[in-house]
């Protein structure tokens, strides 16, 4: 080897300069590296706890949309149910107006008849009684008249009870 040679020296310079200057360049670079890589580990983390945090609450509101749902739902079945029972008591309530309704009209109709009897009754009697008097006033003479309307009056007085 020549050491009088200047590209040998060149070449020598050269590689002690890539030596001191690979070395610090190296280092730099990887502790570029090593800090990207620490920060994307970091953002990955972050992520996976997003991710995460992210699921339980999609599990929490399916949870409450579930929970909303059957409670929803029982309370239209219990509407329902409290819609069917006020038709049937609708229905009783009906039911016992018309026949407590028609009690009353039989009622009246019943008494209405009794009365119109009653009435009928005593027209006859009337009519009877002013016949009786009439036909006997002009067939029969005075003392003998009042004996017999007496009489007659009487028996239809007893008819009539």
């Amino acid at each position: 080897m020549d050491f009088s040679n200047p590209a040998f020296w060149v070449a020598v310079a050269f590689v002690l300069f890539v030596l001191a200057a690979g070395r610090a360049i190296w280092r730099t670079m990887s502790g570029g590296l090593d800090a990207r890589a620490a920060r994307i580990r970091a953002e990955l983390d972050e992520a996976q706890r997003l991710r995460e945090e992210a699921e339980a609450l999609l599990a929490d509101y399916q949870k409450k949309q579930r929970d909303a749902k059957k409670e929803a739902e029982a309370i239209v079945e219990h509407a329902r149910a409290e819609a069917e029972r006020l038709r049937r008591e609708g229905e009783v309530s009906i039911t016992q107006t018309l026949e407590r309704r028609e009690k009353v009209a039989l009622e009246k109709i019943a008494q209405a008849e009794a009365q119109a009897r009653a009435e009928v009754r005593n027209e006859a009697v009337d009519v009877a009684v002013a016949a009786a008097r009439r036909v006997l006033a002009e067939s029969i003479d005075g003392d003998r008249a009042l004996a017999l309307t007496d009489k007659a009056i009487a028996e239809v007085e007893r008819g009539l009870q």
